[in-house]
């Protein structure tokens, strides 16, 4: 009996993985502050990167949650509800090469995912709540780490821009978390958005959204990293809800001043 307590509760805990994760943003969230370039660099990447490390986690785990909580007991005992990134598919694939984009390009590429039982959830209408949780929890942090920047620098939404790292890397950090729920809610096989849509499909366009599920994502994704004319207007709508929620693009801007490949 105290070997399977013990067990559910690592199960339903979050990770020491995910933990290192939060300890990691928190110390580029300190070093943004230094005035030392170096430093505020640094500082700059850590946080951007390791937030949105952490918010990957976040989103699979709300899929999971709101799956575990529909009928889907399964996932519980997949482990996918300690927020461990080990759980959700393969670290390279799921974590490295979304960082990388990021890195990059600035496309916030959905990370890891988690495999559902969908015959165990209840009604249509979950199976739709269970793929917008994982973009909802995007949109969720997007709209947190906004209003965390007016309580650290109160003017902050001057056209004149932040006052230290700190407000750079959360505005940056929270940017991407907008960009990251509108990409994830396009009605495109193989995105949560098309998720939200598919229970309510007839059986000949949920067959031919499985034939191109597998690559119609990175068909999407090539075109906005590769066809201004296409990724101008996505960014230009991430740019209008960031600035609608309270966001100020100057200091999301300043944030990514500090990625190389971004000046």
């Amino acid at each position: 009996m105290a070997v399977r307590s013990q067990r559910r509760r690592r199960l339903r805990g979050p990770s020491l993985l995910f933990l290192l994760l939060v300890a990691v943003t928190a110390a580029g969230g300190v070093l943004a502050t230094f005035d030392s370039g170096g430093l505020r660099t640094a500082g700059i990447l850590l946080l951007v990167l390791g937030g949105w490390a952490v918010s990957l986690c976040l989103h699979e785990f709300g899929h999971a949650y709101v799956a575990y909580r529909s009928g889907d007991w399964s996932v519980r005992d997949k482990g996918y509800l300690t927020l461990d990134i080990r759980r959700y598919t393969d670290p390279v694939l799921s974590f490295v090469l979304p960082l990388i984009f990021l890195l990059i390009g600035g496309i916030p590429l959905p990370g890891g995912a988690v495999w559902i039982n969908h015959a165990a959830i209840r009604s249509r209408a979950a199976e739709s709540a269970v793929s917008f949780a994982g973009p909802g929890a995007n949109l969720g942090i997007g709209v947190l780490l906004v209003l965390a920047v007016a309580l650290i620098e109160p003017s902050y939404g001057s056209v004149f821009g932040p006052t230290n790292g700190l407000v750079a890397g959360l505005s940056c950090l929270a940017f991407v978390q907008i960009l990251a729920f509108l990409l994830n809610i396009l009605p495109v096989p193989g995105l949560d958005g098309f998720g939200m849509i598919e229970p309510y499909l007839s059986y000949n366009a949920r067959r031919i959204a499985n034939q191109v599920r597998p690559w119609a994502p990175l068909a999407l994704f090539a075109v906005l990293i590769a066809v201004p004319a296409i990724s101008g207007p996505f960014f230009d709508l991430g740019r209008e809800l960031f600035e609608l929620l309270g966001g100020n693009t100057y200091a999301a801007a300043e944030g990514f001043a500090a990625f190389p490949t971004w000046r």
